[in-house]
């Protein structure tokens, strides 16, 4: 297959036909950190981009994974703190940690993080009175208690408790029946299709 797919502009986006807006989804609440101050950064990393969209086969999923959780835990919903992230905020985002260890966190703007297709999207669990659940880590805190692959011996050695893995499972159970693939070093990050396939069939937004 061609990897010679046109990239698209992020100001575009608006009038794509495969495109969908956050705003259109039920039962999604959003929460772009990167539009505000609100993030590992300390300032907003959008630079007046709207954000706030998905390919359309990839927000018709999260939309499901929002209405399977209603049904399961009444009250809850899907919070999305990051969605589309066009290469040009990527690239800003590896330039704040470039360098350093935490690196391993973020895609290479070289080979292109699958936010950048509008294909992944970061998100947490609200409760019933709209606060955001204990996951036992903030969101875009770079360390190993946010690592799904070592929650077991965390849970050992008391770094994290029970209840942050039943929110964390809920979480992870609404989106993978909706196709969601979660990742090992993120609990708030999941995929929509296969990682080396949307790299190469999708356009990439800058």
């Amino acid at each position: 297959m061609s990897t010679a797919v046109t990239p698209l502009s992020c100001e575009d986006i608006a009038g794509h036909p495969d495109f969908r807006a956050l705003a259109t989804l039920q039962g999604i609440d959003v929460d772009l950190r990167y539009a505000t101050r609100d993030n590992f950064v300390g300032r907003a990393v959008y630079g007046g981009l709207d954000c706030a969209w998905l390919r359309r086969e990839a927000a018709d999923a999260l939309e499901q994974a929002a209405g399977w959780l209603q049904r399961q835990r009444p009250g809850h919903r899907l919070r999305v703190l990051d969605a589309l992230r066009p290469q040009r905020v990527q690239e800003a985002l590896w330039a704040e940690l470039q360098g350093t260890p935490l690196t391993r966190y973020l895609a290479h703007p070289q080979r292109g993080s699958i936010h950048s297709y509008g294909m992944a999207v970061d998100l947490t669990v609200l409760d019933p009175q709209g606060r955001e659940v204990d996951m036992g880590s903030g969101f875009d805190e770079m360390a190993a208690v946010s690592h799904p692959e070592y929650e077991a011996e965390l849970l050992a050695r008391g770094q994290l408790r029970a209840e942050h893995l039943v929110e964390r499972g809920w979480l992870r159970a609404a989106m993978r029946q909706a196709g969601f693939h979660g990742i090992n070093t993120e609990w708030w990050h999941f995929d929509f299709g296969d990682r080396d396939r949307v790299r190469q069939a999708l356009p990439r937004i800058l």
